[in-house]
C-alpha cells in the first residue's frame, strides 16, 4: 500500500522551531523527488521546498529560504523539513509529496502547523 504519512506538526511560538517528518512506504522512495507544500487557511496550495531523489539538490520558496531546511534519508524512506524562525504566516497544513516523471504524484494527508503566541 502506497503511503506518505506526515508528522511533527503542532503549535509553535513566533521565532520557534518545528521539525516535520514524512514516512514513505509502498513504493521505491529513492527514485522519487520529494517536496513539501502548504495550504494556509483560506488560501491556495503553495510549494515550499523540494529535494532531488538522491538528495543532491535542494530548493526553497523565497518565503522560507534561510529558515527552512529539507533533508531526506533514503535508507529510512523519510523526508524532513526543519523549520526555524517560524512566523505567523507559516501557519498552514503542510503536505508531503513524492513525484517522478511518468508516474502519478503521491500525497500525504497533511499535518497542521500553527504559529502563534
Amino acid at each position: 500500500q502506497v503511503q506518505l504519512v506526515e508528522s511533527g506538526g503542532g503549535l509553535a511560538q513566533p521565532g520557534g522551531s518545528l521539525r516535520l517528518s514524512c514516512a514513505a512506504s509502498g513504493f521505491t522512495f529513492s527514485t522519487y523527488a520529494m517536496s513539501w507544500a502548504r495550504q494556509a487557511p483560506g488560501k491556495g496550495l503553495e510549494w515550499v521546498s523540494g529535494i532531488r531523489s538522491d538528495g543532491s539538490d535542494t530548493f526553497y520558496a523565497d518565503s522560507v529560504k534561510g529558515r527552512f531546511t529539507i533533508s531526506r534519508d533514503n535508507a529510512k524512506n523519510t523526508v524532513n523539513l526543519q523549520m526555524n524562525s517560524l512566523k505567523p504566516e507559516d501557519t498552514a497544513v503542510y503536505y508531503c509529496r513524492a513525484h517522478r516523471v511518468g508516474f502519478d504524484d503521491l500525497w500525504g494527508q497533511g499535518t497542521l502547523v500553527t504559529v502563534s503566541s
